[in-house]
C-alpha cells in the first residue's frame, strides 16, 4: 500500500522493519537516506558487519584484541554519522554490530531479526571489476529471505576509487 508524500513521491504506508546495512561508501550513505525518505518505519536498524575475511586471523594476543578494538571504534563512528544522517529526516534508528562474511552476515541478521525489508548500497560495478571484487548487494538479493532494495550511486555522486 502507498501514499504520495508533500513531495509528490508514493512512500509505502506498510509498517515495516527496515535494515540498512553500511560501510564507509557513499552509497551506503544513499542507502540510508533513502530508507529515511521513502519508508515508513518505526523500527530502522543499521548494521555494520566486521568483515572477518580482513580480519585478525593468525594474530594472537593483545594483537588481536587490538584489531577488534580498533574494527569496534569505526563502527561507531560510522554510527555516529548514521545517527546524525537519521535525525535530519527525524528518524530513530537502531545500531547492530555482526562479524562474518557481509553478505552472509546480512541475511543471517534479517533472518534472525524480523526484518521485512533489507537496503543496500551498491557502485554499480560491471564486468571484471565485479568480478574481482564481488557484489555482497547481489549475493544478498539472491539469498535473502525477505525484500531487498538497491540504493545505486549515480555517476555524478561517485568519487574516485
Amino acid at each position: 500500500m502507498t501514499k504520495s508524500n508533500s513531495l509528490g513521491v508514493y512512500v509505502s504506508t506498510m509498517k515495516e522493519n527496515v535494515l540498512v546495512a553500511i560501510d564507509q561508501s557513499d552509497p551506503a550513505w544513499e542507502a540510508l537516506r533513502e530508507a529515511c525518505a521513502w519508508l515508513n518505519t518505526d523500527d530502522l536498524t543499521v548494521l555494520h558487519i566486521l568483515d572477518t575475511g580482513e580480519s585478525s586471523y593468525g594474530i594472537e594476543g593483545g594483537a588481536a584484541d587490538a584489531w577488534h578494538a580498533a574494527k569496534q571504534a569505526g563502527a561507531d563512528d560510522l554510527f555516529e554519522r548514521a545517527e546524525q544522517i537519521a535525525a535530519e529526516y527525524d528518524v530513530d534508528i537502531e545500531t547492530a554490530v555482526e562479524y562474518g562474511r557481509p553478505a552472509d552476515a546480512i541475511i543471517r541478521y534479517a533472518s534472525e531479526h524480523d526484518i521485512d525489508h533489507i537496503i543496500l548500497g551498491s557502485h554499480g560495478r560491471s564486468g571484471l571489476s565485479r568480478m574481482l571484487l564481488g557484489s555482497v548487494a547481489e549475493e544478498v538479493v539472491r539469498n535473502s529471505p525477505v525484500s531487498v532494495t538497491i540504493a545505486r550511486q549515480t555517476k555524478e555522486e561517485s568519487t574516485p576509487d
